[in-house]
């Protein structure tokens, strides 16, 4: 952890008082987790205006060099009529020729030199504007960066904390974990994955039981599905995730590189969603659900998969580090894992982008689905691009 000695008093005031409370820890990374997202679309979009200040400062220049030849030919001309004014016939009644030729030639030049003069000055008061507009803009994404600092030590901190609280069974986990690394290199493919890992891994195997329990659990009627919403020290999914249609939140910011459906360039079609975020990204369970799986796995780089329950795993994968554990239980919202600086996905290869890559990926009962349907009506105009 880095930052000033205040504020690293400050976090650890804060995580001493919650630390032995679950649903105040959990509130506090659900806000944590928020409050990055908010920085980081924040950030998103002053830059795309320091973009679009960049290039009309671009455009104006070139218009400025174009012109650069005429623009001389004005200055020097209004440089020649300051030092060589034409005669006034008033004061000079003998140079009556010369008076009117100058009139003359005068009546032609003095129109375009104004107008072109014109042209220079608004062109140069738009530059020194969109400089001024730039620089504050500079300013404030500077602003942005460090209150992102702030907010991914705090984060940091909470994850720590809670991860702490999970670690009373760390050698039984720890064995766990092993077993689950040795059925990944063993497995050829998720569906082989998932199912030996939710039968033969004892993390997984319960997580998938509990899943399975919740699915029996009596029909809520409204009031009571929002009461469980708004609990953070719940145990089990707020509502069935076939009723979570429309409601859930893409698990980082980002823009859609390849939508589900769409040609993977072999064949064959996507099987989910890639987008490209921002680097060290946060990124955040969609879903309330259960870690049956995190770890890398194949070309997948880190893939972490959730039970969602009713036959439903969500997999995320390109992430840099995953944050959770096998068996945990975690809310719709709750930090999993962080992106890195740049691609980790071996599919990301013919994208031609330096962006890191998520790949977010909805299975029912084994088969891949079309996650569109159950992303909030904001983010899902996202994914339809």
């Amino acid at each position: 952890m880095k930052g000033s000695a205040a504020e690293q008093q400050r976090l650890k005031a804060e995580i001493t008082a919650i630390k032995d409370d679950r649903a105040r820890l959990t509130t506090a990374l659900l806000d944590a987790a928020t409050r990055i997202r908010g920085v980081e679309q924040k950030q998103n979009e002053s830059e795309g205006r320091l973009l679009e200040l960049t290039r009309q400062e671009t455009d104006i220049r070139r218009s400025l060099d174009s012109r650069r030849g005429v623009l001389a030919e004005v200055l020097g001309g209004l440089a020649r009529l300051g030092r060589d004014p034409p005669p006034a016939l008033l004061v000079r009644p003998d140079d009556a020729l010369d008076s009117v030729r100058s009139a003359m030639v005068l009546g032609a030049v003095l129109p375009e030199l104004k107008r072109e003069t014109e042209i220079l000055v608004n062109d140069l008061a738009a530059l020194d504007a969109v400089r001024k507009q730039a620089s504050a803009e500079r300013d404030a994404l500077a602003e942005l960066k460090a209150s992102m600092g702030e907010e991914r030590r705090r984060l940091a901190a909470l994850v720590e904390q809670r991860q702490k609280n999970l670690d009373d069974g760390e050698v039984a986990l720890q064995t766990e974990q092993q077993r689950a690394e040795a059925l990944a290199a063993e497995a050829s493919n998720v569906r082989e994955l998932l199912a030996r890992m939710e039968t033969e891994v004892a993390a997984a195997k319960r997580a998938a039981e509990a899943a399975k329990a919740a699915e029996n659990k009596p029909q809520q009627g409204p009031g009571g599905k929002l009461a469980a919403l708004q609990d953070p020290g719940r145990l089990s999914p707020s509502i069935a995730f076939a009723d979570a249609r429309g409601t859930l939140n893409l698990p980082a910011g980002g823009s859609v590189v390849k939508a589900f459906g769409t040609s993977d360039g072999f064949g064959g079609q996507e099987k989910g969603v890639t987008f490209g975020t921002r680097p060290e990204a946060q990124v955040s369970a969609p879903c309330d659900g259960w870690v049956v799986y995190a770890g890398p796995f194949r070309s997948y780089g880190q893939l972490l998969i959730i039970n969602a329950g009713g036959g439903y795993h969500i997999l995320l994968a390109g992430m840099d580090k995953i944050t959770v554990e096998l068996g945990q239980f975690v809310l719709s919202g709750e930090p999993v894992a962080v992106m890195g600086q740049g691609p980790r996905l071996a599919s990301s290869v013919g994208l031609g982008t330096a962006q890191p890559i998520l790949y977010v990926e909805f299975r029912k009962d084994g088969d891949s689905i079309d996650p569109t349907p159950w992303w909030a009506t904001s983010e899902s105009e996202k994914v339809r691009g």
